[in-house]
């Protein structure tokens, strides 16, 4: 049983929830992320919100950053402008609509790259986390926050019926840490995540730092000699 997700289906998914994401989404996002944007500015600088989607997220930022925001919705991205208008933020660099799996953006760009909610549900997860790490600078982070699906009980078993029902709402619950772990093993960037569980387990918070030139060959030496 296939649960990929197609553009077509996050893009009519979005533009659904866009008009009430924020009031059904708000509170119960707070907490996850509130934990993300503190590890965000611990960093601080160039700040691509990846997903950016109403801009809810943008006025809790530091006047500081800097912030690029992207995403794939329309309709989301026009509510973030307007966000951006009303609030008269001006550490906004700009709002760009884009696939994750083919940013426009040049390598080494952003000091943090934020997903907040997002890297669960986007058509290609892999490509576009491979995108993130290129337009990352060495020693900035990847940040991430989602509810992830349960590796095995009935929790997971649960998400894996869910999943086809979960497809219209532009949802992919089944979701793992382990494909995760996979993806930062198969690019060879990027350190091995770091996960926490915030808001009582209800969402896990992960990082990824990105490796200098040095670091990864290095890395590179060091799998030639065991070999």
């Amino acid at each position: 049983m296939t649960t990929d997700l197609d553009r077509s289906t996050v893009e009519e998914a979005y533009a659904r929830w866009a008009p009430i994401y924020d009031v059904v989404f708000g509170a119960v996002f707070e907490p996850g992320r509130k934990a993300a944007l503190q590890a965000a500015e611990r960093i601080g600088g160039r700040i691509l919100e990846f997903g950016v989607g109403t801009g809810f997220a943008l006025p809790n930022y530091k006047r500081t950053n800097r912030l690029v925001g992207v995403d794939i919705s329309e309709p989301m991205l026009q509510k973030a402008r307007e966000r951006v208008e009303k609030e008269k933020l001006d550490h906004v660099e700009g709002l760009c609509l884009m696939d994750g799996a083919h940013m426009g953006f040049a390598n080494n760009s952003f000091d943090v790259v934020m997903a907040q909610f997002v890297i669960t549900v986007v058509p290609h997860p892999e490509e576009t986390l491979d995108e993130m790490a290129r337009v990352l600078k060495p020693g900035g982070e990847i940040i991430l926050v989602n509810h992830l699906g349960a590796e095995d009980g009935p929790r997971a078993a649960f998400e894996k019926w869910f999943a086809r029902r979960a497809r219209k709402l532009g949802w992919r619950p089944e979701f793992q840490f382990a494909r995760l772990h996979n993806w930062a093993l198969k690019n060879g960037t990027v350190d091995m995540p770091i996960k926490r569980d915030v808001a009582l387990g209800m969402y896990t918070m992960v990082r990824f730092r990105k490796r200098s030139e040095a670091e990864i060959a290095g890395a590179a030496e060091g799998v030639k000699l065991a070999g």
